[in-house]
């Protein structure tokens, strides 16, 4: 558990970079608890070949596959799958085996699957969110994200973001994400890049639904500024470990260019106290599924 005296240098630097590393914050038993269970998953999958959508976080690819796509849209409160690039032939058939084609598993696990419902809401999360001063949070959406090699590829890099591009809220500040390694995350592999105090300079872009009648689904406004690679500094994480992300600060990964998974589960909070979530999120609630209260 995360000590006073712990937890106070803990804000003092979350606050001032953006992000904070807490090794060792889940045992390892729990980390295979939750591989072994989207094993299980992995192996139950269904999808039809015309919902079968290739994740990418550049903007013209995310455009062309989860922005036309209603699959994509309406996963917030569902256990729906996306694929890896190059993994998929025209028809949505499946070049690889099925298990090493998924890219990412999103975005209802902790409401719908045991085992990352009592991770989410875990006591030692619980008691974190009371230490970092959240009064009423709520989880938004959740993701098992698995960079597998090898494949036909090295798994593509995810671009610098900020999650609030994503998660808008009014005022900024009230998002922040529990990134968890299930594995060890090195340079190797692709664990975080981070550029320190980004969370302070607010955000120049969003992912917004699109009109009624347009071409996608969701679309960009605003753009993405180029970053100075050498602002960005690793933050390789030991399985068990766990990165608070701030909703504003600019992160990235890098190519799995090794022979080993990096494997996470990660789901975001809102501190729901005197904050309106943007209706022109592509994420919202549903009456099936109001975004759960983090504590219970």
């Amino acid at each position: 558990m995360v000590q006073q005296s712990e937890c106070l240098s803990c804000l003092i630097h979350f606050h001032q970079d953006g992000f904070l590393v807490l090794e060792h914050f889940f045992t390892p038993e729990e980390c295979d608890s939750m591989r072994e269970q989207i094993q299980g998953i992995v192996a139950e999958m269904e999808v039809p070949p015309h919902c079968r959508t290739e994740f990418s976080t550049k903007e013209g690819e995310q455009l062309q596959a989860q922005g036309s796509s209603d699959y994509f849209l309406t996963s917030g409160d569902k256990i729906r799958f996306f694929f890896e690039k190059g993994v998929l032939d025209e028809r949505g058939n499946f070049l690889i085996p099925k298990e090493r084609s998924v890219s990412k598993i999103g975005h209802a696990l902790h409401a719908h699957d045991p085992v990352f419902k009592q991770i989410t809401h875990s006591p030692k999360v619980q008691e974190l969110g009371r230490k970092l001063g959240l009064e009423s949070p709520v989880v938004v959406q959740s993701m098992y994200i698995f960079k597998v090699c090898p494949q036909p590829a090295p798994l593509a890099a995810v671009t610098p973001h900020q999650d609030a591009t994503f998660l808008h809220t009014e005022p900024l500040g009230r998002v922040m994400g529990f990134w968890i390694a299930l594995e060890d995350a090195t340079q190797e592999n692709g664990c975080l890049w981070f550029i320190p105090g980004s969370h302070t300079n607010g955000i120049t872009r969003r992912m917004v639904r699109a009109a009624s009648g347009a071409s996608t689904c969701v679309e960009f406004v605003g753009s993405e500024p180029t970053y100075d690679d050498s602002q960005f500094i690793p933050v390789p994480i030991s399985k068990g470990g766990l990165i608070l992300i701030h909703g504003e600060v600019v992160h990235k990964s890098e190519l799995n260019s090794s022979q080993f998974s990096r494997h996470v589960f990660t789901f975001h909070i809102m501190e729901a106290k005197d904050t309106s979530w943007s209706k022109d999120n592509w994420l919202q609630p549903t009456p099936e599924l109001p975004f759960p209260p983090l504590y219970t």
